[in-house]
């Protein structure tokens, strides 16, 4: 946890708060209306909603403006929503207190390497596109969603991948060779956003579902902007969109496929609760 970090590890969080902070008064400007990034985004939506029934208790890692959280209270969901950037935290504030659903909202300013700081038994745990990317210690973060969840809970989680073609393909033509390679790092990444920095660990799904393996089953995972372009190219979808929405069909039709499915711009994987000893 936080307190018990490395001074290095301090630092790197901290630049990921001031990072999300910057960018917090506009974020769901380009990006909230980014069709790309909505594509996405309702892919989860319509997951959790398939795995959870109305009523069930969520827990919302890495809650950013509180789009999500919102969205699921709206659906009859009881959601605590958690950001370590001060500032999502006050956008999601104001977005739930903007609607009648607000009071089934809870939002606190927790990162997700404070889980402990959390107390209770949730239906569900999710996150979505990629909060658990910037997690310094992802055993820590397994350890404490499996305290959380109830046996038999689930976990639906957007992460970003470590092969997207899209982008590989979009550097490689320009000659941006060492940006093309950027999500094939093993270790930590410096990204950056907003002239500030956010420390990124990219993971394949199988990778990623490693960490989890202890306490969790796997029951599925699919691509996410696997044919679709990244949402950094929404200029090309906006002049393409016919030819882009193509695309998308082949991304709901193929997305879950055996190895197309281990690459794409993020993955979203869906887990379970084994029974506790």
């Amino acid at each position: 946890m936080f307190e018990q970090s490395t001074p290095a590890v301090e630092s790197q969080l901290l630049d990921i708060r001031r990072a999300f902070d910057s960018v917090a008064a506009n974020y769901d400007g380009p990006r909230g209306n980014n069709l790309l990034v909505q594509r996405m985004r309702r892919m989860t939506w319509d997951t959790v909603r398939d795995e959870f029934p109305p009523g069930s208790r969520l827990l919302d890692l890495g809650c950013g403006t509180g789009l999500d959280a919102v969205e699921f209270a709206r659906r009859g969901y009881r959601v605590t929503a958690i950001d370590w950037s001060p500032r999502m935290v006050e956008r999601t504030r104001a977005l739930a207190a903007q609607v009648t659903t607000h009071p089934r909202v809870d939002v606190r300013h927790v990162g997700i390497h404070q889980l402990d700081r959390i107390e209770g038994e949730f239906d569900g745990i999710y996150s979505n596109m990629g909060p658990l990317n910037c997690v310094p210690d992802l055993g820590a973060a397994v350890a404490e969603c499996a305290r959380l969840l109830r046996p038999g809970g689930r976990l639906v989680f957007s992460v970003i991948g470590r092969v997207c073609p899209w982008e590989i393909g979009h550097y490689v033509l320009r000659g941006r060779f060492r940006r093309a390679a950027v999500r094939a790092a093993r270790g930590v990444t410096p990204v950056g956003m907003n002239r500030h920095t956010i420390w990124t660990r990219y993971y394949l799904p199988r990778e990623f579902y490693r960490a989890f393996a202890e306490h969790f089953s796997l029951c599925g995972y699919r691509a996410l902007g696997l044919f679709m372009p990244p949402p950094y190219l929404l200029d090309y979808y906006r002049r393409h969109r016919r030819w882009c929405d193509w695309l998308g069909r082949l991304d709901d039709r193929l997305g879950g496929l055996p190895l197309l499915r281990s690459m794409g711009d993020h993955f979203l994987i869906v887990m379970s609760a084994r029974s506790r000893p």
